[in-house]
């Protein structure tokens, strides 16, 4: 005699860090999971600083560890309210905190052919790439089902040009944002 189960949800698996690539990966992989009708499994991985190794060496790094692990689960916390606010996705989901490497994680985690994987993907200089391998690429070179980089949304750029001008103390030119306000169509209703 043989169990005939039925076959597992499909699963769209997107990596999540709190910052405004994965973010904006989060959002994609909703609409992605309405649109396949699966399950949305937004992952954060981490680490303790200093790698499995340094929590071994010292006691006092050991008795960290907890402290960290909240502190991934409240960061995981914030950016699912940031993208779906007090009501939800609107989907079933299943939020997972994982302690490994970010792409090692994620790789675990959409395991089956019929998985989507969903991570954050922009630009990284030089110094970024020689210090922190890409999520995406180990992603892409050692996924089991399809891998989907989402691209940056196009404010995160204007966001960090505002960022480097503030860093190096340079003065913003208001006349952009007046010439941009100027493009705006007034509002229908005469209120703006």
């Amino acid at each position: 005699m043989f169990e005939v189960r039925p076959p597992a949800a499909a699963r769209v698996v997107v990596g999540v860090s709190g910052s405004l690539g994965s973010l904006t990966a989060l959002a994609r992989a909703a609409e992605e999971a309405r649109h396949r009708g699966a399950e949305l499994w937004p992952v954060l991985a981490w680490e303790p600083p200093g790698g499995e190794l340094a929590v071994g060496r010292s006691p006092a790094t050991a008795l960290m560890v907890g402290q960290w692990e909240q502190l991934a689960r409240e960061t995981l916390l914030t950016a699912l309210d940031e993208v779906f606010g007090g009501d939800g996705p609107g989907l079933p989901m299943r939020a997972v905190i994982a302690r490994a490497t970010p792409g090692r994680a994620l790789v675990q985690m959409a395991d089956r052919e019929d998985d989507l994987l969903m991570v954050g993907a922009g630009r990284r200089g030089r110094l970024r790439r020689a210090l922190r391998p890409s999520v995406s690429r180990y992603c892409l070179a050692h996924a089991a089902c399809p891998v989907l980089a989402v691209p940056p949304s196009p404010l995160q750029s204007d966001l960090a040009a505002v960022h480097r001008h503030n860093m190096w103390g340079l003065r913003l030119d208001s006349g952009d944002l007046e010439r941009e306000f100027e493009t705006v169509p007034p509002d229908p209703d005469g209120r703006g």
